[in-house]
């Protein structure tokens, strides 16, 4: 369904980018932002899932700045590769700027939306706080959004996490809800990862439950008409 094409950050940078086009008029626009694995199958299948429910759907390699074709498994070196590339080598600003060009790519299909996992559900929030044409944000399971709550969401923005996720204990949750008391964080009887069904912390009752809430949010917030 998807093919890779060429996109241009806003400071000239070019990376690659996985673009998914539904059939007939696209709904809007929703950018896919990986996890710590990079623009794998796994995130390649979520924005062909989105391309189905009528969204264009297009997923930047924001590891690109640092590695090209990053593209991870889930055993524990792939996992230390790509949290030193996410979290130690790549800087905020500049994966911003990346997703900032992504939303403006993605502008001529209309309204567009933001969704991230892991890593990505980090960035999505960090959209939602620094990226203007972003119409609204979806974060799965962002880890370290606990330590960016001084800075404010911008657009609508609604949160997933794992109850048994040990990477981002529920005390940091509980400080994201009271931070942030006008955004909807929904938690789940389920692990880090629920959503993807290639590694084993797969939850599918969870996953679909998070997926439904998500698909009604962006049905809100990027098809219903604006005054």
């Amino acid at each position: 369904m998807g093919r890779v094409i060429e996109l241009l950050s806003t400071d000239g940078f070019q990376l690659d980018a996985y673009l998914a086009i539904p059939k007939g008029k696209p709904k809007g626009g929703v950018v896919v932002v990986q996890e710590i694995f990079g623009v794998n199958e796994h995130i390649k299948e979520v924005a062909n899932d989105y391309a189905a429910e009528g969204y264009a759907a297009l997923a930047p390699a924001l590891f690109d700045r640092v590695e090209k074709g990053v593209e991870l498994g889930y055993e524990a070196d792939d996992r230390s590769k790509g949290s030193g590339i996410a979290f130690s080598q790549l800087e905020i600003s500049t994966t911003l700027q990346d997703l900032t060009a992504s939303v403006a790519a993605l502008k001529t299909y209309g309204r567009v939306g933001i969704v991230g996992y892991c890593y990505g559900g980090l960035m999505a929030y960090l959209a939602a706080c620094n990226v203007a044409e972003l119409t609204c944000a979806v974060g799965y399971y962002g880890g370290r959004i606990v330590d960016h709550l001084d800075q404010r969401p911008k657009t609508p923005l609604m949160l997933h996490f794992g109850e048994r996720d040990t990477h981002i204990p529920m005390k940091d949750v509980e400080k994201i809800i009271s931070s942030k008391t006008d955004i909807p964080v929904f938690i789940y009887d389920a692990d880090h990862g629920f959503n993807c069904n290639h590694r084993s912390s797969f939850n599918a009752d969870a996953a679909k439950l998070a997926r439904e809430r998500t698909l009604t949010f962006f049905e809100q917030e990027l098809c219903a008409k604006k005054n």
